[in-house]
């Protein structure tokens, strides 16, 4: 479980400063609010745009364009609107503005993380007045506030027909969120101006420079230079060293977010990246035996990546939520390290002399992302399971990703939503060609066809308690 870890250069933010200037550690990816369902990019809509709903400090949903909201029977819920918002364009927002955004989102052209986990189950939108509406589900949905609170709205006038391009350039960038957006450079910064008009009031900052560095020396330095006034990922190696420095205000707890090795479970036949010695590949996936997972889970010992790549600024898990979070486990204990009984699971499997793998991951994603994959790489390797570690920038790693090219990767999820189902149904469920966690139930013997109502509870229950567990094993 990755610690969440933001340092404050306090000496350089007089009370009466009035322009912010953040780095985040991570490349936003773009600018649309609906095209990549990723933390940055997630971060950063939050600043432009507001959603129905949000979270608290403590995951708790609170109101925000929702006023409040109600269960309608077993099948729909009803949203409150608050009155009186308006968009950075002066447009005011109502219920048609809800109804275009949830239409708008399955359309989004490429997205490689689409937002359609949260809407997937909305089959009607039915508006009651400019500021009521009720959302029809396929069933009950007893999480769909929560779902909601992820997804920024949009304005129906301003957006019909923008694409992802148009809010790049900034003719699209329009939302109701305390900042408007006055420039985006992808890869290099945002800038971010004051929306005075904003329904909670004026905002504290003028302005905010919002710069991406994923360089730990790059960010390090420019915090301590007085170049910028905070960070949001702290380079492992700099924090006793930051700690120490009276200028700097460090605060850290254990986040939402964890660090897992998804695998190949699509491919019966040959996997991209797994092959004998020889390099000749396997007529079936070694993947989809459930004893090549549990051996490749018991060779790597969390502790020592916790203690010797993340400096201590991790915590150990088997569980995808973190320790005080709903839906975690207390006695759901941390898997040892366990080479003997690594090799003989794989030799039952039967690779006795092992095979190589490629793992795949990002080198400027998360905090030492780039180490983590080449220890367990090593692990890996003195089972039999021989590990080449190919790592990239993650604009370039994520696509291929989520394009199912590779056979093993490092990657991570974090709960927005304080709950761990909005992301199983991503990550656990079966890879569609919609590119989400949707089952894929093969019906009339055509591979690809999916459950008609969008989610399968008897497909992904049985996914789930046959990969999920052992998946989960995995996180360092």
């Amino acid at each position: 479980m990755k610690r969440l870890l933001l340092a404050a250069l306090v000496a350089s933010m007089p009370a009466a400063a009035q322009n912010l200037r953040m780095e985040v550690g991570a490349q936003i990816t773009s600018a649309d609010p609906h095209f990549h369902n990723i933390s940055p990019n997630n971060a950063y809509a939050s600043m432009v745009f507001d959603n129905l709903l949000e979270t608290d400090s403590k995951a708790r949903l609170i109101s925000s364009l929702a006023e409040s909201w109600r269960a309608v029977g077993e099948d729909a819920w009803e949203f409150t609107l608050r009155r009186g918002v308006r968009f950075h364009n002066g447009s005011d927002f109502t219920a048609e503005d809800v109804a275009f955004t949830l239409e708008r989102i399955p359309q989004v052209l490429n997205s490689p993380g689409s937002f359609r986990t949260y809407t997937q189950a909305i089959t009607g939108v039915e508006i009651i007045d400019s500021h009521t509406l009720r959302l029809r589900t396929n069933g009950s949905a007893p999480l769909l506030p929560t779902d909601l609170a992820q997804v920024p709205m949009l304005d129906r006038q301003t957006h019909q027909g923008a694409t992802t391009e148009d809010f790049n350039a900034g003719r699209a960038a329009i939302g109701t969120g305390p900042y408007r957006m006055m420039a985006y450079r992808s890869g290099d910064r945002v800038e971010l101006q004051r929306f005075d008009g904003h329904w909670r009031g004026r905002p504290a900052w003028q302005s905010v420079d919002y710069r991406m560095i994923t360089n730990d020396a790059g960010c390090t330095a420019a915090l301590l230079a007085g170049d910028i006034d905070i960070i949001d990922q702290v380079p492992t190696s700099d924090i006793e060293r930051l700690r120490r420095d009276q200028r700097i205000a460090l605060s850290e707890i254990d986040s939402m977010r964890f660090i897992y090795f998804a695998m190949d479970h699509m491919r019966d036949g040959p996997t991209p990246f797994i092959t004998d010695h020889d390099g000749k590949p396997f007529a079936r996936n070694p993947l989809k035996d459930v004893r090549v997972r549990q051996a490749l889970s018991l060779a790597i010992d969390r502790q020592a990546i916790v203690a010797r790549v993340m400096e201590g600024a991790a915590s150990a898990t088997r569980q995808v939520m973190p320790e005080g979070a709903f839906a975690y486990v207390p006695e759901l204990a941390v898997s040892r390290a366990d080479a003997d009984q690594a090799k003989k699971l794989l030799a039952d499997a039967g690779y006795p002399n092992g095979f190589r793998l490629t793992l795949h991951g990002p080198n400027d994603r998360y905090p030492n992302d780039a180490r983590i994959a080449q220890a367990v790489g090593q692990m890996w390797t003195r089972i039999g399971a021989r590990t080449q570690v190919d790592v990239a920038p993650y604009a370039s790693f994520i696509a291929k990703a989520s394009r199912q090219e590779f056979s093993m990767f490092l990657v991570s999820w974090g709960s927005s939503t304080g709950e761990p189902m909005a992301g199983l149904r991503s990550i656990a469920a079966t890879y569609d060609r919609a590119g989400i966690g949707l089952c894929q139930a093969r019906s009339a013997g055509a591979p690809g066809n999916a459950c008609g109502r969008g989610r399968c509870r008897h497909h992904f229950d049985a996914f789930a308690k046959e990969y999920l567990g052992d998946a989960a094993r995995l996180c360092p």
